[in-house]
């Protein structure tokens, strides 16, 4: 071999030791950094939970039994304030956050509602069959006509009347008072009406037919019968109801229901006769909420003396308050309805946001009343609320009760 093809091989084993004596000392030098520093993988988890259902903690990771999605950890030195979310103020505009100051004033001394108007229920007439017989004439009329007390609805042929009126008349002639009686008695339970018994003591003679009348004046809802018709016991001839007063339907939003009672004076104006104010009181507050709008059903009973409050007219109607209130008051289009509670999203200083149950009451011209959970002067969000509500449960957040709250209105 050469001097210079030695040389040459010397020089490159020489230079591969140098390089792996070089990367040898790189690898030590660059270790303790690497053992120094801690991932997020070691970082010391507090517990961990199912974004999805934050309420639940579990002490070990795995896959959540609400979702299938693997539990997400909630770390010690991310845990500073579990009960908020923090923003960044330069973020804030972009998110298009606003906010709005929770204010007292008094409580409006009265509530606006619409009613409708519906018939009377306790006044209504049913005129049943209350002997055998047979219908041998219907006046005219129809459902929906409005008829006056002792209007006739039909004749009617009752023939087993003839042999208690065949004995009475025979028991008047022979003058016996205390038999008389007897037998006057027996008509009468018979179904006999006073105004035919009073036909035959004047005339002497039977009378068979009866002619059916409406007992009260009022709308006639229902007629059930026709000319040659088999009249049984019980059979229901027709309805009536009256109009002497009527019922008002008040349709009031659940959250100020609390507020009417019974007794509670009413106006009421109709677009009918815009210049008339109906006044009346609150006869009754029904417990049943419509589960569609919401709302519950007060009754106001209104005299219509004159007939001209009709079933059916819609009615504004404003419920006088007895006292005044001072409450809260926060726009209600920050409030978070869940179906379960009402949230608003808290602000505070330095940028951080906490859900906050509240109870509301009163809707009124955008703003709703707060009964309990916020104090004047502090700060909601009014817009972009939603958002900061979807980061909280991400991030695991559980709202604090309402009755756990210190904060009253």
């Amino acid at each position: 071999m050469s001097i210079q093809r030695f040389t040459g091989v010397l020089w490159v084993g020489g230079a591969l030791a140098l390089g792996g004596v070089s990367g040898y000392w790189f690898a030590h030098q660059t270790e303790p950094v690497v053992q120094g520093s801690v991932t997020q993988d070691e970082r010391k988890a507090l517990y961990w939970y199912d974004p999805m259902y934050p309420q639940q903690k579990f002490d070990k990771p795995g896959k959540s039994p609400f979702m299938d999605m693997e539990l997400v950890p909630r770390y010690a030195d991310s845990a500073q304030d579990t009960a908020a979310v923090q923003i960044d103020a330069s973020v804030t505009q972009n998110l298009g956050l606003r906010l709005a100051t929770v204010t007292r004033d008094v409580q409006a001394s009265s509530l606006e509602a619409v009613g409708v108007l519906t018939y009377n229920e306790r006044d209504v007439a049913v005129i049943q069959a209350r002997t055998p017989g047979f219908v041998e004439r219907v006046y005219a009329h129809a459902p929906g006509d409005v008829l006056k007390a002792g209007a006739p609805l039909a004749d009617v042929l009752v023939p087993e009347w003839a042999s208690a009126q065949e004995e009475f008349l025979a028991l008047r002639h022979m003058g016996d008072a205390g038999l008389l009686a007897a037998a006057r008695q027996r008509l009468r339970l018979t179904g006999m009406p006073a105004d035919v018994i009073a036909r035959i003591e004047r005339s002497g003679k039977v009378q068979l037919n009866q002619t059916i009348t409406t007992p009260i004046a009022g709308v006639l809802q229902e007629l059930n019968v026709r000319t040659g018709m088999t009249l049984a016991v019980g059979d229901t001839l027709a309805r009536v109801n009256g109009l002497d007063s009527v019922w008002l339907a008040v349709a009031v939003p659940e959250s100020a229901a609390g507020g009417v009672q019974v007794g509670q004076t009413v106006e009421a104006r109709l677009a009918t006769f815009p210049d008339a104010i109906l006044r009346g009181t609150v006869s009754a507050v029904l417990p049943q909420t419509s589960p569609d709008s919401r709302t519950v059903s007060v009754r106001v009973e209104l005299p219509n003396p004159d007939g001209r409050l009709r079933p059916g007219l819609t009615v504004q109607v404003r419920l006088k308050r007895s006292t005044e209130q001072s409450v809260l008051w926060v726009p209600s289009e920050a409030l978070i309805r869940t179906g379960r509670r009402v949230l608003v999203m808290l602000a505070e200083e330095g940028g951080r946001y906490r859900p906050v149950e509240v109870q509301a009451g009163q809707e009124n011209d955008g703003q709703t009343a707060i009964l309990n959970g916020l104090e004047e002067g502090q700060q909601v969000v009014s817009s972009g609320q939603f958002l900061l509500d979807s980061e909280a449960s991400l991030k695991g957040i559980i709202v604090q009760p309402l009755e756990q709250s210190g904060a009253q209105p």
